[in-house]
Formats: C-alpha cells, sequence, structure tokens
C-alpha cells in the first residue's frame, strides 16, 4: 500500500522545487489527482498526482493491471503489471483544458504464470523499463472536474527479455498501445 502514496508525494516534492520562487505576476502552480478508467475495467486500479504552471504539467503514477487475455499469448496466465511512471505534459492553453501531448519514463514490474502452474504463488516475476509519448484532451466540468480521453505508445526500451517461465519463454512485448480515458479533480 506504500506504493500507492508514492505518486502523491513525488508531486509534493516537485511542488516544493516549482514554487520556491513564484513571483505575484507569474501563473500559480495547479495540482491536481486523476484516476484512469482502464485498470479498473481489467480488475486493477490507477492514482496519478499531477502539478503544474503555464502550459506544462508533471503526473507521477501507480497502477497496477491486470492483463487482458486478448494481449497475453495464449500459454500463460495470471499477467499482472505495477507500473510507476514520471511524466511531462505540455498544454497549448495554460488551464489545462483541451488538447495535451506528453511523455516520460515507465518502469513495470510484472508477473506471469504458465497455465500448467496451479499454485498463484508460483508466479515468474520480471522488469520492463519503457519511453511513454501520450496525447489527449481535457473536457472540463465546472472548476474542479474533468473528464479526459487519451491514448498512448509505450516502446520498451530495457528490462528482462526471454524470461524462463515454468517449461516456457515469455518475452515482454517491444510496443504497448494504450486508449483509455481519465477522471480528474483539480485543486
Amino acid at each position: 500500500m506504500r506504493t500507492f502514496y508514492a505518486p502523491l508525494l513525488l508531486t509534493l516534492f516537485f511542488a516544493c522545487c516549482f514554487t520556491g520562487h513564484a513571483q505575484e505576476s507569474k501563473p500559480p502552480v495547479k495540482f491536481g489527482i486523476e484516476t484512469d478508467v482502464l485498470p479498473y475495467a481489467l480488475g486493477g486500479f490507477m492514482g496519478a498526482a499531477w502539478m503544474g504552471k503555464g502550459h506544462f504539467r508533471i503526473r507521477s503514477l501507480y497502477a497496477y493491471v491486470k492483463m487482458p487475455k486478448l494481449i497475453t499469448p495464449d500459454q500463460f496466465t495470471n499477467h499482472r503489471i505495477r507500473s510507476f511512471a514520471l511524466l511531462v505534459d505540455y498544454f497549448p492553453k495554460k488551464e489545462f483544458t483541451g488538447w495535451w501531448a506528453g511523455g516520460g519514463m515507465a518502469f513495470w514490474n510484472g508477473s506471469i504464470q504458465t497455465k500448467d502452474q496451479p499454485d498463484q504463488n508460483s508466479d515468474t516475476r520480471f522488469r520492463t523499463y519503457l519511453l511513454n509519448g501520450s496525447a489527449g484532451y481535457i473536457f472540463s466540468f465546472g472548476e474542479h472536474f474533468y473528464l479526459g480521453p487519451w491514448s498512448g505508445l509505450s516502446i520498451r526500451v530495457g528490462g528482462n527479455r526471454n524470461i524462463a517461465v515454468d517449461t516456457e519463454t515469455y518475452d515482454p512485448p517491444l510496443l504497448n498501445p494504450e486508449l483509455s480515458a481519465k477522471l480528474g479533480w483539480i485543486f
């Protein structure tokens, strides 16, 4: 459960760095939290915290996802990912609404089993490092609440490959596309 607070603590750290030299004539630093519907739809969860000023925001997130059978090779099961990411987003508008594009680094701590492994405690663990690019649109509903459909693509740049899982070998995919929607709150 401690890892759930990591995005919030990381964002607060950056907030201290950004707000130390603020002047009244510059736009204020804004903070927000958000969640994504895709991990919940797959039986997991996601939490993110962000802070931003002007056209840019920094986001840190933690997600737990049960990967769907559709993208898990047939000989495997119980494919789960715990993801940590640090991202920077750019908004053409300063109000953190409308179009945005961003990118950053992600770390996946994964586990997987073959269908022949009956014991859930016998999963094989692996790590994956990714570069992420994403874009989306923020629809504001009132002063604080927003909905943001988005899509992204992550490319594997490091981590374990050709992982021995029981009698099979699993190789994490090079490209990982995503499509979802975020619900968020601006403080």
